[in-house]
């Protein structure tokens, strides 16, 4: 049975619909931190993939440096190793870095159920080919990244050029959050809900309006986490 490590950075960032696809392909997965430095890193050769979810900090402020350079390792191992790995916003920032791209503060924070457009080159994709070209999702960010070096643009929104790359045949990163669910929505407006209305982001709204998004947006996420979940089976 295949086995994936997930990094997560906050109690209310779970794997959301990415779970679901994993019970379905009957992938095993345990969740990790990093954060604590007694924590002893995972042995990577007994993983199949990594997923690396999102969190609230920024991959360049010095007082992460130590966590951070913890999880890049950890990711730089599986990418020599050739293992699928899934970056979900900041996952996908810290995937960037590896790759060596920048990752920097954006003008203004992008966060609410917004459309993100697919580009053209995800029309062949793995994950996204035959999905609609346009959906709208979870978005909620406040750094961006450059597009690595090699890899593949898949998504945009009218705010930020680059939402979601694929290197290689099977590492992908999202910054949008495709995996959300209801309970998760209401989880993290709950835990950030100060830094939400500091933004000028209304919290209740956000939570009222997640049902009627989530439930368009399921066949679209149902989609690319089983075709996900398939590229670790088949690896």
């Amino acid at each position: 049975m295949a086995r994936v490590i997930v990094l997560q950075h906050h109690g209310c960032e779970t794997l959301g619909a990415i779970g679901d696809a994993l019970r379905r392909a009957q992938i095993e997965w345990s969740y990790l931190s990093l954060a604590d430095p007694a924590s002893p890193a995972p042995e990577v050769g007994e993983a199949d993939a990594l997923i690396v979810l999102g969190g609230p900090f920024s991959v360049y402020l010095p007082e992460y440096h130590s966590f951070v350079r913890r999880e890049m390792e950890l990711i730089r191992s599986m990418l020599e190793l050739g293992r699928p790995i899934l970056g979900i916003c900041l996952g996908s920032q810290l995937l960037a870095a590896v790759l060596g791209a920048a990752v920097y503060r954006a003008s203004a924070p992008e966060i609410g159920w917004l459309p993100v457009e697919l580009e053209p080159q995800a029309c062949d994709d793995r994950l996204f080919h035959g999905l609609p070209s346009s959906f709208i999702t979870c978005v909620w960010h406040g750094d961006l990244f450059d597009l690595p070096r090699g890899a593949v643009s898949l998504a945009r929104t009218q705010m930020t050029r680059c939402h979601a790359f694929r290197y290689g045949t099977n590492v992908y990163g999202l910054l949008f959050h495709l995996e959300m669910q209801p309970a998760m929505v209401a989880a993290c407006v709950n835990a950030f809900e100060p830094r939400l209305r500091q933004v000028g982001i209304d919290p209740a709204r956000c939570v009222a309006e997640a049902d009627a998004h989530l439930a368009r947006l399921a066949p679209v996420a149902e989609t690319v986490f089983r075709r996900w979940a398939e590229l670790v089976v088949g690896h």
